[in-house]
């Protein structure tokens, strides 16, 4: 006479529970007594920038706009001040990087240096409305604000004409904004 094998599944889905019970268990004593990464010198997470720069980088592209006007002096001395008032103090002026920004996590890129293949300029290879989305809404995580409520439109996109634009030679009033004169 065979023999029945009642309760097979039941062992199973009990398993299968206490599975999810034993990790939730390992993941709050984790957060609660672990030495998780909160501190900028930490090391990151495993995968950390590609967790977060792939749904960003999917909303930007969904969201991002065109800019309603296009480049000219006055447009690149308005974000030049705009620039030195509320970015220079962390992403630096041309010529001049911010020593500290290096030590930010993630550190804060400069804008106005050359990236160490090819030439490239800050966000210079970035379409504008991605720039202007970054502006407009800041990015979690990185100390990146958000300026929407601090700027208006036409500020934002005038700083973001100007950082798509850092890779060419700036009229000498934009150069003396961003610098201060004589420099």
């Amino acid at each position: 006479m065979a023999k029945k094998s009642g309760g097979g599944l039941g062992k199973v889905l009990l398993g299968f529970v206490l599975g999810i019970v034993a990790v939730a268990a390992v993941v709050f004593l984790d957060l609660r007594f672990g030495a998780l990464p909160v501190a900028v010198a930490d090391k990151a997470f495993p995968l950390e920038a590609q967790i977060v720069k792939v749904p960003m980088q999917e909303r930007i592209d969904r969201e991002k706009k065109e800019a309603p006007f296009g480049i000219s002096e006055d447009v690149f001395e308005g974000g030049a001040k705009v620039y030195r008032k509320e970015c220079a103090s962390c992403h630096g002026t041309p010529g001049h990087d911010v020593p500290y920004a290096r030590f930010m996590y993630p550190a804060a890129p400069q804008l106005w240096k050359k990236h160490p293949r090819g030439e490239v300029v800050g966000v210079s290879d970035d379409e504008t409305g991605e720039t202007y989305w970054k502006v407009a809404n800041g990015i979690r995580l990185t100390g990146m604000p958000s300026y929407s409520k601090v700027l208006s439109d036409t500020q934002m996109w005038q700083v973001s004409l100007l950082l798509k634009n850092a890779d060419k030679e700036l009229p000498m009033p934009v150069a003396e904004i961003l610098n201060g004169p004589g420099k």
